[in-house]
């Protein structure tokens, strides 16, 4: 589904991504975790186009493109193939929810406005927002708009849902209801590329993980490789530091 190849980023003279690869069957939850500045959400801008790479390529099924000279039409194709779940919602602030939610179908898949209506509204109930499509986002909880956020990208039918810590701007008490929306499309076979701190979700849904640090793979696995049986000493350094009462004894 998606192949990812050497995929170098700077800004300036700070080098983000230094040759990261990685690979994605359909179906899969692979989940990123790393340290702040690692290169995680750069490297979900870069495969999305909304930061250009340096070098790289990425193959979309039948699709590859260069990462770093890809044509405007090559960027629209890859858009139609993926979604974009953002940490900090990104919805129209002047716009109801289920206008947030057409807004990709009526302006980037050309679909007429009572279908693209009628779509949305399956989108938001299957996020748990049933009656709350004529709301504008500050009438919803973060909770809420980040779950229109995930309803926008499930009504596009992507190939890929990319989320970018799609938690982290949350009050603690609302992040359950995110992750449980997320684990339930997960279940029903969306195929998700995560890049998160949650680690109860990434052990609990994620089928591969990928821990990066230093703009570079350090080491990927099955999830049960990766939080039972790291083998390389940073992974374990990041798993004491954010999981200290489990794995202070353990690795």
């Amino acid at each position: 589904m998606l192949t990812v190849t050497n995929v170098h980023k700077a800004f300036g003279d700070n080098k983000i991504l230094q040759g990261v690869d990685l690979a994605i069957n359909k179906g899969d939850v692979v989940v990123i975790l790393g340290p702040s500045g690692s290169g995680k959400t750069t490297l979900l801008r870069c495969l999305n186009f909304l930061e250009q790479a340096d070098q790289g390529t990425a193959t979309f099924s039948d699709l590859q493109v260069d990462l770093a000279k890809a044509t405007r039409k090559e960027i629209y194709a890859v858009r139609q193939k993926t979604a974009f779940v953002f940490q900090n919602y990104n919805l129209f602030a002047n716009k109801t929810a289920l206008d947030n939610v057409t807004e990709g179908l009526i302006t980037g898949r050309k679909w007429a406005k009572e279908a693209a209506r009628q779509k949305a509204r399956e989108a938001l109930a299957k996020v748990g927002l049933n009656g709350k499509e004529d709301l504008y986002p500050s009438q919803l909880s973060g909770g809420q708009q980040q779950r229109v956020g995930i309803a926008r990208a499930l009504v596009l039918e992507p190939d890929i849902i990319l989320f970018d810590e799609p938690t982290s701007a949350l009050d603690p008490e609302l992040v359950g209801e995110v992750l449980e929306v997320m684990k339930t499309i997960a279940q029903e076979g969306t195929t998700m590329l995560v890049v998160t701190h949650e680690m109860s979700f990434a052990k609990e849904v994620a089928n591969h993980v990928i821990f990066m640090d230093g703009g570079r793979v350090v080491e990927q696995g099955d999830a049960d490789a990766i939080f039972l049986r790291p083998k390389e000493e940073r992974t374990k350094q990041f798993l004491r530091r954010v999981l200290p009462q489990e794995y202070n004894y353990q690795i």
